[in-house]
Parts: structure tokens; sequence; C-alpha cells
């Protein structure tokens, strides 16, 4: 009897095995080809540059994409610089100081719509309330508080989901020693959080530089180098799109491909920085 048992149980123990390695075969295969679409994207980019990309096509105002650089990059860092504060207080006080009332849940509802609302209405929204209303015009000022607004759903979200991950145990144990509810927040459970507060800044930071009709429409396509957030530009998207549509010789995509390079390379350059920053950050928390 007992010999059957043990049968009946190494068999079990056998079938779980296969199946693991085959659910671990199937997610190799999935990685495996994620990595190979990525590499075959990033080589037939760079490729198809065709010795475009050097540095008087980067730094040049008439012939090269300088201009377009800057006003990606103010549209970038104004954005971030007001959305983040308020994403991040905001999913602050719906993980940590509120319940699960009927308002609560209706505010995350509206939050949860917000995210699913096509980016062209966002640009009709920030045509009429920033650049008519407010009198900012077609201006870079304007373009990123319409792209501030549609990123706070992401932050939102994805700061408040790791938020939720921290263990009860660290607001208990900090409580416990005298600390305040705020003072718990700032110190023990936002530095536990940074990592998916990082995560919400670059997934925000990816869909701001993407992004081309809301853009256009309040940023405008003025190929001039911008003095200020409160003059128009043309983003690298923008003008990524029109030379595509515009272009007829080989040499014309030979650009277009040149300004998707740097695109590519500008996002891997921010999204770089934002994680050094936050590892500085958390260092910095740490030892208070």
């Amino acid at each position: 009897m007992k010999t059957e048992k043990f049968f009946l149980l190494d068999k079990q123990i056998r079938k779980r095995k296969i199946l693991d390695k085959i659910l671990f075969g199937i997610m190799a295969i999935a990685m495996t080809s994620v990595v190979a679409a990525l590499l075959f994207v990033l080589i037939y980019v760079f490729k198809s540059q065709a010795g475009f990309l050097n540095w008087t096509f980067l730094t040049s105002v008439q012939t090269g994409i300088l201009p377009m650089i800057v006003t990606t990059l103010y549209v970038v860092l104004v954005s971030i610089a007001v959305a983040l504060p308020v994403g991040l207080a905001t999913a602050i006080f719906l993980n940590e100081y509120t319940g699960n009332s009927s308002l609560i849940r209706l505010l995350r509802l509206a939050i949860e719509t917000l995210a699913g609302i096509p980016s062209i209405i966002y640009g009709l929204f920030g045509l009429l309330m920033f650049c008519r209303m407010l009198n900012f015009g077609q201006s870079i000022i304007a373009g990123s508080l319409t792209l501030s607004i549609m990123i706070l759903p992401v932050i939102i979200r994805t700061t408040e989901e790791s938020l939720k991950a921290i263990p009860d145990s660290f607001r208990e144990g900090s409580l416990a020693l005298g600390a305040t509810k705020f003072q718990t927040t700032i110190h023990v459970v936002l530095p536990s959080a940074l990592p998916g507060i990082l995560t919400s800044m670059i997934l925000a930071i990816g869909r701001v530089v993407g992004e081309s009709a809301p853009v256009l429409l309040t940023v405008g396509l003025t190929k001039n180098m911008p003095r200020s957030i409160f003059e128009s530009g043309r983003t690298l998207t923008i003008h990524l799109f029109y030379l595509t549509n515009e272009a007829v010789h080989p040499e014309d995509f030979g650009i277009a491909f040149a300004t998707a390079s740097v695109l590519i390379i500008l996002v891997v350059i921010i999204n770089t920085a934002a994680k050094i920053l936050t590892s500085k950050f958390r260092k910095k928390l740490g030892d208070i």
C-alpha cells in the first residue's frame, strides 16, 4: 500500500516537473521573441539612417534638429515637473489616507476613464483651454500642461499599486516608534515604493515623447529654436511625421530614420537619468 502511494506521489512530482519545464520553455521563448523584436527594430532604425546621424545634424539650427531636441526636452521636463508631484500626492492620498467609500470609488473610476480617453481629445481640450482661454497660444507651456493632464492617470495608478505592495508591517512599525502618519509615509513608505514611482515616471516620459496629436494642436510645428516655454516649437515626433509625410527621395527617409534614432537615444538617456536620480534620492532618504 505504501509502495503504491509513493509511486503515485513520484508520478505527480514528475508531472509537475515536466509542466514546469514546459512553462519555463514558453516563457523563455516569449522573452527571446520580445528581445529579438526590440533588437530588430533598433538595428533597422539605426541602419536605415545611412550616415545622416552626425554631429552637425545634432547641433545645427538651420539644417539639423537641435531646435526639435530642445523643444522635446522642454515638453518632457515641464510635463513631468507638473504631473509627477500632483500624481504622487494623489496616489498617496488615495492609498494612505482614504478608505473605500463611494466617493473614492467614483474618483478611481474617473482616473481609469481618463486613462482610456484618446489623445486627440486631450489635444482639443488643451487647444481650447490653454491656447485660447488662457491665451498661451500654441506654445510649449500649453502643450506641456495638456500632456501633464494626459499622463496623470498613468502616474497615479502605477504609484498607487506600488504603494499597495508595501507591507503594512512597515507602517505599523514606524507608527509604533512614535512617528506620525506623514513621517511614516515620507520616510518609510515612499523610499520602499521608489521603484514603482520610477516605473510610473518612465512610462509617463515615454508617452510624452511619443505623442503627436496633442502636441501638434497645442505646441505647434514652428521649426525654430525656442527661447522660452511660452514660445511655439516642433518636437521630434512632429518633425519625424513631416519628414516621412513629405519624403520623396531616399535621402529624405535617411534623415527621417536619423531623427528616429535621436528620439530613441533621447528616451534612453532620460530614462537612465531618472533611474540614477531615483537611486540617489532613495539613498538620501535611507540616510535620514
